[in-house]
Order: C-alpha cells, then sequence, then structure tokens
C-alpha cells in the first residue's frame, strides 16, 4: 500500500472538513447534493468530451494503482536475465528455449522468444521499445484524464455558483433566505476547487509518476535482451544493468 497517497487522501478531505468546524460551521453546510450534481456530474461530461471513452475508463481502471506502491526492486529481474545470460553463452540461445517456462517476468518471458526464433537485433529491440512506449502512452493518459478533470472542476464549479446566485436574485423580495442562499450557492465553488486541487489533479500527476517507475522495469529487460542476443558476458551485462537499482538496494562489494 501507497502510505503517502492513503495519507494524503485522508488529509485533503480532513483538513477542509476540520477547517470548517474549527471556523465554527458544521458539515451539513458544506453537503449540498444540487452542487455535488453540477460539479461532478458536468465535470465528468466536460471528461467524456475531452477524451476517448477508452482513456477515461482506462483512468477509472487504474485508480486503485495510485494507492499501491511500484515495487522498485528489479534485482529479482536482473537475476533472471543474468541466468539466462549465463546458460546462453555457455550452451547458446537454443538452450534457453527449455527455461522459458521458469522465467517469471512476463516481458521478459515473451521477449526472449524473439532471440530463440533468430529475429534480428534490431527488430527485437523495436518490437520491445513499441510495446514499452504503447503501455506508457496508455497509463499516461489515464493520467492526463484526472489532470484534465481538474482543469474543469473548478470551472464548473464557477458556473454552479452563478446558477446559485440566480436562484438567490429572484428571492430578494425574501430578505432572510438571502444569507442562506448564497451560502449554498459557493458551496458549488469549493467542491469544483476542492475536487480539483485536493484529488483530481493529484491523481493524474501521481498517476503519470507511476507510469515512469513502472517503465524502469522493462527498460531492464529490454537491454538484458539485447544484451543476451549479443552475446555480452554475463558479468558485464549485470554490471550494465545494476545501474537500474536504487542506490540503497545495490549489494556491497567486498
Amino acid at each position: 500500500m501507497d502510505l503517502a497517497s492513503v495519507i494524503g487522501t485522508v488529509l485533503g478531505i480532513g483538513g477542509v472538513v476540520g477547517g470548517q468546524i474549527l471556523e465554527g460551521g458544521h458539515i451539513g453546510q458544506i453537503m449540498q447534493g444540487t452542487a455535488a450534481i453540477i460539479v461532478f456530474g458536468g465535470t465528468f461530461g466536460a471528461m467524456l468530451l475531452a477524451f476517448p471513452a477508452s482513456d477515461v475508463i482506462k483512468a477509472f481502471k487504474m485508480l486503485p494503482s495510485i494507492y499501491q506502491n511500484v515495487d522498485m526492486d528489479v534485482r529479482p529481474t536482473i537475476d533472471e536475465i543474468i541466468r539466462i545470460a549465463t546458460i546462453a553463452r555457455k550452451e547458446g540461445v537454443l538452450a534457453v528455449e527449455g527455461q522459458r517456462d521458469s522465467i517469471q517476468n512476463p516481458l521478459f518471458k515473451k521477449s526472449i522468444k524473439y532471440v530463440i526464433d533468430g529475429f534480428e537485433p534490431n527488430t527485437v529491440k523495436e518490437i520491445i521499445d513499441t510495446e514499452i512506449y504503447l503501455t506508457f502512452e496508455e497509463e499516461e493518459n489515464a493520467g492526463k484524464v484526472f489532470e484534465g478533470a481538474g482543469g474543469f472542476a473548478p470551472t464548473v464549479g464557477i458556473i454552479g455558483a452563478v446558477l446559485g446566485l440566480i436562484h438567490v436574485m429572484s428571492m430578494l423580495n425574501d430578505p432572510s433566505k438571502i444569507g442562506e442562499g448564497i451560502a449554498v450557492a459557493f458551496v458549488a465553488t469549493v467542491y469544483g476547487v476542492g475536487a480539483a486541487n485536493l484529488y483530481l489533479i493529484p491523481w493524474g500527476t501521481k498517476m503519470k509518476r507511476k507510469a515512469s517507475q513502472r517503465m524502469i522495469a522493462k527498460e531492464v529487460v529490454k537491454l538484458g535482451v539485447v544484451g543476451i542476443q549479443e552475446g555480452l558476458n554475463p558479468h558485464f551485462l549485470q554490471e550494465k544493468l545494476e545501474v537500474f537499482v536504487e542506490e540503497h538496494l545495490r549489494r556491497t562489494e567486498h
């Protein structure tokens, strides 16, 4: 679990609600169904208009990943690559075929097949590069959906506030209701600005960051497969791949 995301989510809403209570207000004052319908319904409509439905669906499917840690320890993947590289160097690339079922990393298991089948080195690299790019692009676009929604929400909130004020203007003959009507009108602005800056934009930013982190592991696989195909010395290949290991996780040489 990504503790930072969980704490941030709780602090975001907790800060607003807590501030409202400390100011002497109560939660009911900022719980307005009409304002919620205008802001969240309008924002969702703008999302569907601005982005393909597939991107919007992908964004919501990836939402849980914001609260899950990305495993940045690529050492197990490197160990697998070096094991296969050692076999390929000693017994030949065709000997790797019998080891494919034991490979845990899906991209590595898929990509090494191209090497076994005798694909040209540039072709193998292009295939892996394309797969990495398309996956990254898909995940980054999901993040852009929430960032875009964060841009729409405040404006939709202002629309909600204006609609509320229009309603207030119709009650000028009853001054006792004007103050309450204005308060309700501005709740829409709170919803729009709050949703955008506390959740939507941060969700998009975190999603894009995690997409970049996941891409690192795929880059390790690409370099490993290319290294195996080029017949690099396993020790040299390991040194090359260890660069991708976070410093505090690197093996200490004695």
